[in-house]
């Protein structure tokens, strides 16, 4: 249905190339011409000041959540104000033993405007049906949680 892309940018330079001294920065430079600096994860000797994949992945996450979650509200006829997330992901080892990003969990607090507002029950319901159909968590195996507030 659609195919996205980014080009990822990585040289030497002049460290030696040992597991304790090479670079992780590298740049990524993404189908619509943003480009980041990212580097590992600053406990696997990567620069804090940079993104690392872990860090993206979780980034993704929330956002593609919040994204299909302002879609099925729209259609539904609900109004949406506000929309923040506190996410977070844990690396931790998965079943097979290998390293993995185990478990994300979002932390929606939604406002909504207008006549129409949902219970709270309706609300876990919205985020359940945003949850199903977000294409990234469609995409991951870590189990996802989503704890609206």
């Amino acid at each position: 249905m659609s195919e996205h892309t980014a080009t990822l940018a990585w040289t030497r330079g002049d460290a030696t190339f040992t597991y304790e001294t090479y670079s992780r920065d590298h740049r990524l430079v993404f189908e619509n011409g943003l480009e980041t600096l990212a580097s590992s994860a600053p406990a696997y000797a990567g620069n804090p000041k940079a993104l690392n994949p872990e860090t993206l992945l979780v980034g993704a996450l929330a956002s593609c959540h919040m994204l299909t979650f302002l879609a099925v509200c729209a259609k539904r006829g609900y109004v949406v104000e506000r929309y923040e997330d506190s996410a977070s992901g844990r690396l931790d080892k998965n079943a097979e033993g290998r390293m993995a990003i185990t478990h994300i969990t979002l932390r929606p607090k939604v406002a909504f405007s207008g006549e129409k507002q949902p219970t709270a029950e309706e609300l876990e319901r919205l985020h359940e049906r945003a949850h199903a159909n977000c294409f990234i968590a469609n995409s991951v195996r870590a189990e996802v949680e989503v704890q609206p507030g």
